[in-house]
This record gives C-alpha cells, structure tokens and sequence, in this order.
C-alpha cells in the first residue's frame, strides 16, 4: 500500500497546468466545514456567512469569514490578471504573425512585380525580330520569314550568274 501512495505523490509532481484558473475547483476547510467551488462561488459562500454571523451578533465569526473571502478575492483577482496577461500575450503574438504573413506576401508581390519588369525590360531590349528588306520601302519583314526565302533567292542568283559549262 505504502509503495502506492509513494507513485502517486511522484505523479502529482507531472501534472499540467490546471487550464482555466477561473473555474478550478477549490476545497476550503473554514471554520464552518468545508466550503468547495470556483473561487467566486467560494468568496460569495463566505460572504454570505460573514453577513449571517453578523445578524447573529458573532463579530469573531463574520470577520473570519470576511478574511476567508479576502483571500479568494486576492486567489480570484491573480487568476483574472493572469488570465488578461496570457490573452495580451497571445494577441501580441497573433499580430507578430500576421505581421510576419503579411512581409511575407508583400515581398513575395514585390518578387513577382519585379520580375515582371525584367520580364519586360529583357523583351524590350530584344531585337523586334523585324528585318528592313533591300526594297527600303520602308516595310519589314520577319527574320524568320527572311530566312526562309532568302536561300532560296541566293542559289536562283548563283545558278543564273554561273557561266554555263561547255
């Protein structure tokens, strides 16, 4: 049996945090018997005591159960700025992220934007593909339609400038 208990002390020392303070349940062994519950149904209990012990005309008794309430009205009071400091907390981080997503897309639109414009800039700089033609009338012609039919003019002109053979 002892070895049991022993395990189960080790165990306690593992637990999680309890989650919401707010609502966790105490016990409170108060001179009246034990009082369970939040710590504002506990402060309210006491409160309530505190007032009958003093329609009885028990001052001891209505100002320790006045303490009683002080103190869960401090437990109760650490839990809320607790509570507000862990939202802050989160709400600070939750803006650092979207702070971060946010960069992250403007850098990414800046990216894409500028490589559009060496997109841009890199098809200005290109020859336009088009060719002035020997006519010089001004018209152009692709090069590669140029290319296509200026062999062809080549070995008609050779062909005809050769001498012929005897």
């Amino acid at each position: 049996m002892r070895s049991s208990n022993k395990s189960r002390a080790r165990n306690k020392n593992n637990r999680r945090s309890p989650g919401n303070i707010l609502n966790r349940v105490y016990d409170s062994s108060g001179p009246e018997g034990k009082v369970r519950g939040n710590p504002q149904q506990i402060i309210e209990k006491y409160q309530a005591m505190a007032r009958d012990a003093a329609l009885v005309g028990d001052r001891v008794a209505a100002e320790n159960f006045a303490q009683h309430s002080e103190h869960y009205t401090r437990i109760l009071s650490k839990a809320q700025r607790e509570v507000e400091a862990r939202r802050e907390q989160q709400e600070a981080q939750a803006a650092a992220r979207r702070a971060e997503a946010e960069a992250r897309a403007n850098a990414n639109a800046n990216a894409s934007a500028e490589s559009r414009m060496n997109a841009l800039s890199v098809n200005d700089s290109r020859d336009s593909g088009l060719v002035d033609t020997p006519e010089g009338n001004g018209s152009a012609v692709r090069r590669s339609d140029k290319a296509k039919t200026a062999p062809v003019r080549e070995e008609r002109t050779l062909h005809q400038s050769q001498p012929a053979a005897k």
